[in-house]
């Protein structure tokens, strides 16, 4: 296979990418709880959730190699390519919550997003494996069964296709734990972005990225503080479950 890999003389980064955003928002449309948020609610919480994803995989991308990005400041073909998934959805989730401010919505929206959440990474990681080298998303050299050559004659971790399958077990998982719990609203949302998050921490340990950060790059800064947060949040909701109870 040659990399990139168009697909009907599409390249597969616009192909997917496209398809990802667009299948992603019909699943949301028809699965999220019409009985708990309105119409118009919605729509302003996918607002949110989008200018907030926009936004923070932008910020957190510039951040993957800072002195680049400052010797860079006024190229603005430079800051205005790449951009990373864990920013959009730490991003995603900060205009969300604005946005629910803004309209005076209090109650939990993030279990609906977790489907079309996964099912348009995953399209997008499609598109970022037959994209090949020239996405910056493939792991370093491997002499595993799963390595593949992208075009540079070495073979790699598909960390890209780790990815999906890792989302798909995540996926099934979650729903499975939904069926066999009472949880809280959110909390599928919640223990969705801790297990993403963690995988993410992990699994660019393999990725040939920049690593300034005490050994770590941006993307497992962001993690491991989203991944804090989320602990927090968790425990603070148990606890505030427990003492209900025992009132």
């Amino acid at each position: 296979m040659d990399f990139p890999f168009y697909i009907f003389g599409i390249h597969p980064h616009l192909l997917f990418e496209a398809l990802a955003y667009f299948i992603g928002f019909r699943v949301y449309l028809y699965t999220r709880n019409k009985d708990k948020i309105p119409v118009d609610t919605a729509l302003w919480v996918v607002v949110g959730a989008v200018l907030g994803a926009a936004i923070g995989s932008k910020l957190l991308y510039w951040f993957e190699d800072p002195f680049k990005t400052i010797e860079n400041w006024n190229r603005i073909i430079y800051l205005m390519e790449g951009k990373t998934i864990v920013g959009g959805l730490l991003g995603g989730l900060i205009g969300v919550e604005t946005a629910k401010k803004l309209i005076g919505w209090k109650r939990s929206t993030g279990d609906d997003f977790v489907l079309p959440l996964t099912v348009g990474m995953m399209i997008g990681r499609m598109g970022c494996f037959f994209t090949g080298l020239d996405d910056h998303t493939y792991g370093v050299e491997t002499t595993w069964i799963t390595g593949v050559d992208f075009g540079d004659g070495i073979n790699r971790h598909p960390t890209q296709l780790y990815e999906i399958v890792f989302l798909g077990i995540l996926l099934l998982v979650l729903y499975k734990l939904k069926r066999n719990s009472t949880g809280w609203e959110g909390l599928l949302f919640q223990l969705f972005m801790l297990g993403y998050l963690g995988f993410r921490l992990m699994i660019d340990f393999i990725k040939p990225t920049p690593h300034p950060f005490w050994g770590l790059n941006n993307i497992q800064i962001a993690s491991l503080l989203g991944i804090a947060y989320y602990i927090w949040l968790i425990s603070k909701k148990q606890s505030e479950k427990r003492r209900g109870f025992h009132a």
